[in-house]
């Protein structure tokens, strides 16, 4: 498999702080590759840095093109959306207009046609596409925030803590689109403190301790390593 999406000795910093310190991972076509770590890892600077929303040095390189002095919204144009662990959606604006934003860019038609597949995929969004996005549950609110980056089309899908603040059943069924959105082509970054359902649908995983990757590999062999189990598992040595 190709690389889509190589992140080459990238570090970050907030004035004498360096929060990502020369972190490479790379994300394969068609597949998902998931960034697991404790609170204050270096995540979601991470993301933000690919994204071009953070100054950063190192190389980040997007379908054979180097792409690190682009402009953020440059890079959602070519194909990368991140959908933030805040959400950041428009309260006050209907789920079809929150979704619409996505797709700016584009003609009526081919919105039209883009609403039609995130509602294919996110049929409750179809049921509250009139209704204000300010009051959705949680997990509404999380597929709104999935569809509108979709809405771009994206070849590269980055996710902030999708499952944070949402009970085990909806996480269970976000996850479950996660994966089918890799088998419709699109490649998934996901960034994930629980562990145990990351690794679970991921094909490749990177951990993240204290702004470094410290471990890498394929996502079921770091599911079964003692010391993934042990610290991000909740599973002691030797436990069943």
């Amino acid at each position: 498999m190709t690389a889509l999406l190589s992140i080459d000795g990238l570090s970050v910093s907030y004035g004498r702080v360096e929060a990502v310190r020369n972190v490479s991972l790379a994300v394969e076509r068609g597949r998902i590759a998931t960034v697991i770590g404790a609170n204050g890892a270096g995540k979601t600077t991470l993301l933000a840095a690919i994204m071009g929303l953070l100054p950063g040095s190192g190389e980040i390189n997007f379908d054979g093109e180097d792409i690190a002095r682009v402009p953020a919204e440059e890079r959602v144009a070519r194909g990368i959306s991140l959908v933030p662990e805040q959400r950041d959606l428009f309260g006050t604006m209907s789920v079809e207009e929150n979704l619409e934003l996505g797709a700016f860019r584009r003609g009526r038609s081919e919105i039209a046609d883009r609403l039609d597949g995130v509602f294919a995929l996110f049929p409750r969004l179809k049921e509250r596409r009139r209704q204000d996005a300010g009051t959705l549950s949680g997990g509404e609110r999380q597929m709104l925030a999935m569809g509108r980056a979709l809405m771009a089309k994206p070849s590269v899908l980055m996710l902030d803590e999708p499952s944070l603040g949402l009970a085990p059943l909806i996480v269970r069924d976000i996850l479950r689109t996660v994966s089918e959105l890799r088998d419709k082509g699109v490649s998934v970054l996901l960034v994930e403190q629980n562990a145990r359902a990351a690794l679970a649908i991921a094909d490749h995983a990177y951990v993240m301790e204290l702004g470094e990757v410290t471990l890498q590999g394929p996502a079921s062999e770091l599911a079964a390593d003692p010391r993934i189990a042990e610290v991000y598992l909740g599973v002691a040595h030797g436990a069943a």
